[in-house]
């Protein structure tokens, strides 16, 4: 439970606070995404571009490893929580939650591709967590 609490205690931080991943525009007129992969596409084609792969790797990468660990230790810590659609569920709200809260205060910027990410990010943590409770089932 304390890992986890340490965890969302960093992912806030790294969502609301981290200037040096240029959360704040300072000057710009506020930005958001409303349409689905057009962020996603923007930054798969960046890809080709050797000096913008960085940055396209931690957009897209980044999202969905920045929610792994929600879906792993979601059902962990609680048995409601135990199910694939449950942990997707919990991590598109929650994941609504934060692009909500940047749209409101006008911190980084609402996008609907991050909402995208990040829940495969959660689904993939579930799907970590499934994938060790049927090892540890095989080997006892």
């Amino acid at each position: 439970m304390l890992l986890f609490a340490a965890y969302l205690l960093f992912l806030l931080d790294l969502v609301f606070f981290a200037e040096y991943f240029g959360r704040t525009q300072i000057g710009q007129e506020y930005s958001y995404n409303l349409i689905p992969f057009r962020e996603i596409g923007r930054f798969a084609a960046m890809w080709s571009v050797p000096r913008y792969r960085f940055a396209a790797l931690y957009n897209l990468a980044g999202n969905v490893a920045a929610f792994l660990p929600f879906g792993l230790f979601l059902p962990l810590l609680w048995k409601r929580t135990r199910h694939f659609v449950t942990v997707v569920l919990c991590t598109l709200c929650f994941s609504l939650a934060i692009e909500t809260v940047q749209l409101i205060f006008r911190v980084g910027s609402f996008d609907v591709d991050d909402l995208i990410l990040n829940t495969l990010g959660g689904a993939a943590g579930y799907l970590l967590y499934f994938t060790w409770g049927l090892i540890r089932r095989k080997r006892g």
